[in-house]
């Protein structure tokens, strides 16, 4: 398997969202986009990408691609994230550490604020085509995205 850094644009997404607050675990959000895709299912709407965001040091937020007319309920809100240029590497998890992946994305953006290609990294998140947790074809395929400034 190939992985490899790159910059490119991703579409805007309009979603469904849940917040937690606490430290990191290893099925993080996985309750909250439970939550979501019930929600979702329950309106009749049509879910696309599963978005993992990580907004602070312990807020974390998962969002829920859906398709159709919904407004927010309570702790879900229904948002748009806007198109964005990212730094991306996709991978598969069982074939390369993830860890190895995140440290060589961090150093790879550190040279490129240097040789000013970029101005600054805002916030990262992971994107899948599909629930990683019960779809082996959209865990293999994890998508590790900064969000950018050129």
């Amino acid at each position: 398997m190939i992985v490899d850094f790159k910059l490119k644009r991703t579409p805007s997404y309009r979603v469904a969202s849940l917040q937690r607050q606490g430290p990191w675990k290893a099925d993080n959000l996985r309750t909250e986009f439970r939550t979501l895709q019930a929600w979702a299912k329950k309106r009749g709407l049509t879910t696309g990408k599963w978005i993992f965001y990580e907004r602070g040091a312990s807020t974390w937020e998962a969002c829920l691609e859906i398709q159709g007319a919904a407004k927010s309920e309570g702790p879900i809100q229904v948002k748009k994230i806007p198109a964005a240029t990212v730094a991306s590497v996709v991978f598969d998890p069982q074939e390369v550490s993830p860890r190895i992946v995140y440290h060589g994305l961090v150093d790879w953006l550190r040279w490129q604020r240097k040789e000013r290609t970029i101005r600054r990294v805002r916030e990262s998140r992971e994107v899948y085509d599909g629930d990683p947790w019960s779809n082996r074809r959209a865990w293999a395929r994890a998508d590790v995205q900064f969000v950018v400034e050129k």
